[in-house]
């Protein structure tokens, strides 16, 4: 009776199971591109810690509605409780006094400081001008920004203090300076007529310009501060921000942003499906090349009521070439400053020093110099030099300063560098000039921060494999890091206030991110929190897709994920991810749900499927990074196709029978395998894809092309327009038509080019609604029925 009983009981647990789970085999389009909050789930995200270090705060919609909304739950757990905001009656923004007993921080324009024991609350300023940017000078001495000028309150004789005195004049057009020139139709006359002459190699159409004059208008904001004799000197300048007082009060520092005499012409994107029946033009980005603006750095001198601008030439290199002017032995290059901006400076608490943050934005040349205040002068502290391109975790550019700051020793500075292959943390000595890498190894470091007290590092790594992050501490001045979490997956860790415990959304390759609660101790169990996944999704044993490496034909090892099935069908499959600088390959939940999802159901219907982490993808250092400088469709291409060559020589997969899909830089790859190599993959679909580089943007293409004028010979081999002719199998390109990043254009102009080349064996399908990101379920769906058929007409058919 005890052996039948048992085996009943298995019997009906194993019959219980099977009713719950779905085979992989049931999976539909229509049901896995449905609306993730309706059939996934809505994960736990932007979380927070209440100031008291009791409560964890995050946006969630448990409820599937398509709403986020603010909770709280205890760290030790219990029911999340939906709540109006999470700031615990504090503001969003506020700065802490030496001892972090008082806040200060502005609300309504005004400024106003916080006794955090007694909770009281005192109002500093009331006038007609907006105060912003609060800081703590001393402990009674706080500044702020009123009408672009920066203005001291004592807060023990409620003395209020002009420090500068800034006539600033704007071009309306220009907001503030921060945006490229939205509107303005003048282009960069060099670059729009490379475009003009181009456009003859794919088309007879010609772009025409506009011009619209400038507007100027200049305020000024004027009061009478202290004794005449006190008064500061007006000095005319435009586009005036950062300002800040120095510690020691002598100086100020500031930055102005000059817009380009010649900003670049914007694209218009129709939109055709508007409230009005009419046609409306959405006004976008520009095309790569067009002239950029730029940033200085000024220093005034309070006591000399005088100023000067951060001198660029002083920077060692400032008139280097790139080595790719090789290439055109025939074009005379001269050796002439370089466009420049200064993005970032920095003082050390006790003012002694100052450090400023440089980026070339031909963006080959990142630049950390210590400034002296009083003459100018500037000694290199870190030159990193990259004939590719700089960038990496943490690493600055010609507009941000990444990881940069000092340590509580105020003579010790702090940054990421990409020195030996990988972005590593680094500091320096100012005192003696003595640099020291703080990590090393064949892995990436992400987002580190002091603890409270200084005397430790936290930061996130992919030190045990590429694909894992987990949370690390580090001695401040060195040693050996300590792991603190312990589940290999994906471990994005919120710390407490008061250090003691981790808030983890955590994710693994087929469990979508949850909110997780864990001690500020190596090895300590984290507690799950939140339970976010709907019935739908729980419904099916995903598959877990191994994760490989496979030779490239320059013998690297390149990491895929490989999706096996049981009862393979012949056929192969390359999903192609996007952004280039991306990371698919990893342990955990990935941004591409859906084409996980999709990808479980071709391995279910019998193909082999692989997703690559190809040449330029994140996570492998500098060399994989800048694999493709100069020829995207190179060795980012040819990962692919030895993928295809791994597939058929280790499983089984057939000659012709390989397909490949992907989106925007995952289409334009599947474009270029199309039109390069049809002997290898026989099908693909190529979503919302770029189809020639002169017509991007300028930031992401001029890192790694430099510009069409400059390095037309890049441009030229790295855009499928030009290949089209080698387009031999099934080519299906979807594109949304209101895609204000990889606009519609593209696609437009390679449609016909295939005309032109007698091509028909390919079809164009087009979503009137769509911007670059798909958001109806119905586009969704559309657009992946017509993957899977393509794939089940061509390559799936033995």
């Amino acid at each position: 009776m005890r052996k039948f009983g048992l085996f009943s009981l298995l019997f009906i647990c194993a019959v219980w199971l099977s009713a719950q789970t779905k085979p992989l085999s049931q999976l539909t389009v229509e049901e896995i591109m449905q609306a993730p909050e309706k059939f996934i789930g809505t994960s736990p995200s932007r979380v927070s810690w209440s100031k008291d270090s009791k409560n964890i705060y995050f946006y969630w919609d448990p409820d599937a509605d398509g709403r986020s909304s603010a909770f709280k739950i205890s760290k030790n757990g219990g029911e999340a409780e939906a709540i109006e905001d999470t700031s615990d009656g504090w503001p969003s923004s506020y700065e802490f006094n030496s001892d972090k007993t008082k806040i200060v921080y502005a609300k309504g324009g005004d400024i106003y400081i916080k006794e955090l024991k007694s909770d009281k609350e005192t109002r500093l300023t009331a006038t007609n001008s907006r105060e912003s940017n609060p800081r703590f000078h001393k402990d009674h001495i706080i500044t702020f920004i009123a009408d672009d000028n920066l203005f001291s309150i004592d807060t023990e004789t409620g003395l209020m203090k002009q420090l500068t005195n800034f006539l600033i004049e704007r071009n309306p057009d220009e907001d503030n300076g921060s945006s490229r020139n939205i509107g303005r139709s003048e282009g960069n006359r060099e670059q729009d007529n490379w475009l003009r002459d181009d456009q003859l190699n794919t088309s007879e159409y010609l772009a025409e310009q506009r011009r619209r004059p400038r507007r100027n208008f200049s305020g000024f904001f004027g009061g009478d501060f202290g004794q005449s004799e006190d008064r500061r000197s007006t000095i005319e300048l435009r586009n005036v921000r950062n300002i800040q007082l120095s510690p020691d009060g002598r100086f100020v520092s500031f930055m102005v942003y000059h817009s380009p005499e010649n900003g670049a012409k914007n694209t218009i994107v129709p939109n055709y499906v508007t409230s009005s029946g009419y046609t409306t033009d959405i006004n976008t980005r520009p095309k790569v090349g067009g002239e950029q603006g730029y940033s200085e750095i000024g220093i005034y001198n309070i006591a000399a009521d005088t100023f000067y601008m951060v001198d660029k030439m002083k920077l060692p290199g400032i008139t280097d070439l790139p080595d790719y002017v090789k290439d055109y032995p025939d074009k005379e290059w001269k050796e002439e400053p370089r466009n420049v901006s200064g993005n970032d400076i920095i003082w050390s608490g006790d003012g002694k020093y100052a450090v400023a943050h440089f980026g070339a934005h031909d963006n080959k040349d990142r630049w950390i110099m210590r400034l002296i205040p009083e003459t100018g002068d500037l000694i290199t502290i870190d030159r990193q030099r990259d004939e590719a391109w700089i960038a990496g975790p943490g690493i600055g550019s010609e507009s941000f300063s990444g990881t940069f700051g000092f340590l509580p020793d105020n003579k010790t500075i702090y940054f990421q560098s990409e020195k030996t292959g990988y972005s590593h943390l680094y500091i320096h000595d100012l005192s003696n000039g003595v640099t020291k890498q703080l990590t090393n190894g064949n892995f990436e470091v992400y987002n580190p921060f002091l603890s409270s007290d200084g005397s430790k590092w936290y930061f996130h790594a992919n030190m045990k494999h590429p694909g894992i992050r987990h949370f690390y501490s580090l001695p401040v001045r060195g040693g050996t890091p300590t792991q603190i979490t312990s589940v290999d997956g994906g471990n994005d860790v919120t710390l407490s206030p008061d250090e003691k415990t981790l808030a983890i959304e955590y994710s693994y390759i087929d469990q979508p991110t949850e909110l997780y609660v864990q001690d500020n101790k190596p090895g300590a169990k984290p507690k799950k929190l939140t339970e976010s996944l709907r019935d739908g999704f729980k419904q099916y044993d995903w598959h877990q897709p191994e994760v490989i490496t496979f030779k490239a034909e320059d013998g690297a090892d390149v990491h895929a994920r490989l999706y096996k099935p049981q009862n393979p069908n012949g056929a192969g499959v390359i999903f192609v991810h996007g952004a280039g600088y991306l990371q698919n390959v990893h342990f955990w939940w990935s941004t591409y749900f859906r084409e996980f999802m999709f990808n479980n159901m071709l391995m279910a219907k019998g193909y082999t499927v692989l997703d690559i982490d190809y040449r330029a993808s994140s996570g492998y250092g500098r060399d994989w990074r800048t694999g493709i400088y100069r020829h995207m469709g190179g060795k980012d291409l040819s990962d692919q196709i030895d993928g295809a060559r791994y597939l058929m020589r280790e499983h089984g997969v057939e000659a012709g029978r390989i397909g490949m899909y992907g989106g925007s830089y995952g289409g334009f790859i599947t474009l270029f395998a199309m039109f390069k190599h049809p002997d290898v993959i026989a099908a693909g679909a190529a979503l919302r894809s770029v189809t020639d580089w002169a017509h991007y943007n300028h930031g992401y293409t001029s890192n790694i092309l430099n510009t069409p004028v400059e390095d037309p010979i890049a441009f030229k081999r790295s855009s499928p327009i030009y290949f089209a002719e080698g387009l031999q199998g099934d080519l299906l390109i979807a594109h949304g038509m209101v895609d204000t990043n990889v606009h519609f254009q593209d696609v437009v102009r390679l449609a016909q080019r295939l005309i032109e080349l007698g091509k028909d064996n390919w079809e164009m399908a087009l979503y009137p609604i769509e911007n670059h990101g798909f958001t109806e379920p119905s586009s969704w769906t559309d657009e992946y029925k017509r993957i899977f058929k393509l794939f089940e007409n061509t390559i799936g058919k033995k």
